[in-house]
């Protein structure tokens, strides 16, 4: 369903015609001649409100600060006259999420209306996320890209099917958290997950350690020891970084994989296993001599890749949003402001870490302890004036460039600006256009 949308304007004119614009671009639009009249249908729960600025009986910040009171959180875009600019100032501060000066470029209009429409959506998302997370903190797959989307469908396909699988990623691109969520989603939900980390496996103990021993075995140990295959009966077994498993287990733990059954170290009894056997590896399995072919085929009734962060580039913000709010939390601060400049330059910068890398610098950033260079960004917490002014202007610049195509020339036009100065604040604020690039906008020298 398409975005509900208020609009709030006593020019009858106006209004009119702007309801015209927005609803002929898809949207679903509400009409209000007043401002009391908008905050008595917010019942209705819109998903974004465009607000004249200058009405009789209650302004646009008078309406703003009714809004805020009610904890109605809903974006508010405010329409200024020409040289409004003070007022509009004021109205940021009283939380709207950005303001047009009339008269406005019609295209100009709707782009802003589209970014505040996605910015209320991650937030929105950010919210559901750590509502899940609080619920089921081991399984929350963040992101709505098109590569996140992706991945958790076929997540949930394969948690409805009975089969071994192999998930394949680099490092701390969430491996384990996938195979967390195929096990919550699957029909082993209910037993348990056991994780064991191949890597640290000793060869001396890694029969014992997976298959146990009955009692006798050792003569130090007269009471028998349950591996984690037993452990994980009516579960999950997660095999981590399993192509470092010591080579001498691999034909015992394929005949395990074929007969679904094992027997302790020192035991004749063969116990029946129900185990579904997830293994993380950030090698292509299928290019090791040191590891088995057959053993590689039998574990990968299906397969897993795991998207890297720069697949998933527009889930950037959202992701270190997210962790940054979650530390903050954690240590009773306030949840910290990303602006718009900042979440332009995580989009960037290169994640060799992937998600443990952006959600390390998250926490720093919420912590005070980390800023990224050339963004502007803030200490976390309440914004100054001149925080609020300078993001306005990155994201108002962002906004105009959006509307001409990436165009440098006709954004300056449009800004008032000459190029020059234009292209200093886009360098300031980390500002660039990658797609659809128009010839004309080569820099003249």
């Amino acid at each position: 369903m398409s975005a509900q949308i208020f609009i709030v304007d006593d020019d009858a004119d106006h209004l009119s015609a702007l309801a015209d614009l927005v609803e002929a671009s898809g949207y679903r639009v509400e009409a209000f001649a007043s401002a009391g009249a908008a905050l008595n249908g917010m019942a209705a729960d819109p998903d974004l409100v465009i607000s004249d600025l200058r009405m009789p009986e209650m302004d646009g910040i008078a309406f703003l600060t009714s809004l805020r009171g009610m904890k109605n959180t809903v974006p508010v875009v405010v329409l200024t006259g020409h040289g409004d600019v003070g007022h509009a100032v004021e109205a940021m501060r009283a939380g709207a999420e950005d303001f047009l000066e009339k008269p406005y470029d019609s295209a100009h209009l709707l782009a802003v209306v589209r970014r505040a429409l996605e910015a209320q959506a991650a937030r929105r998302e950010v919210a559901r996320l750590q509502s899940a997370l609080a619920e089921r903190a081991d399984v929350s797959i963040l992101g709505k890209s098109r590569a996140m989307r992706d991945f958790r469908q076929r997540i949930a396909a394969l948690a409805s099917v009975d089969l071994d699988v192999v998930i394949t990623g680099e490092t701390g691109t969430g491996k384990e958290l996938a195979a967390r969520a195929i096990h919550a989603a699957s029909a082993w939900s209910d037993g348990p997950f056991v994780a064991l980390n191949c890597a640290v496996l000793p060869e001396n103990m890694a029969e014992t350690l997976l298959f146990g021993h009955g009692a006798g075995a050792f003569a130090h140990d007269t009471g028998g020891r349950i591996g984690k295959l037993e452990a994980a009966h009516g579960g999950t077994l997660m095999l981590d970084e399993v192509e470092t498993m010591p080579m001498a287990i691999h034909a015992k733990l394929l005949r395990v994989l074929q007969e679904r059954s094992f027997e302790r170290m020192g035991d004749t009894v063969s116990q029946p296993l129900d185990v579904r056997v997830i293994a993380t590896t950030k090698s292509n399995l299928r290019l090791l001599d040191a590891f088995r072919p057959d053993l590689f085929f039998r574990l990968a009734g299906a397969e897993l890749s795991t998207p890297t962060l720069h697949e998933a580039g527009e889930d950037i913000p959202l992701i270190f949003t997210h962790y940054a709010q979650l530390a903050a939390r954690r240590y009773g601060r306030a949840d910290p402001d990303v602006p718009w400049a900042l979440s332009q330059k995580l989009k960037r910068q290169a994640w060799s870490g992937n998600v443990r890398e952006l959600k390390t610098s998250a926490e720093a950033f919420a912590l005070g302890l980390f800023e990224f260079e050339g963004t502007n960004a803030p200490a976390p917490g309440p914004m100054t004036l001149a925080d609020r002014v300078s993001e306005f202007e990155a994201r108002e610049i962002a906004v105009v460039l959006d509307a001409h195509g990436g165009n440098t020339l006709r954004a300056a036009e449009t800004l008032g600006l000459p190029r020059r100065t234009l292209n200093d604040k886009m360098r300031r604020y980390g500002i660039t256009w990658d797609q659809d690039r128009k010839p004309d906008d080569a820099e003249t020298p």
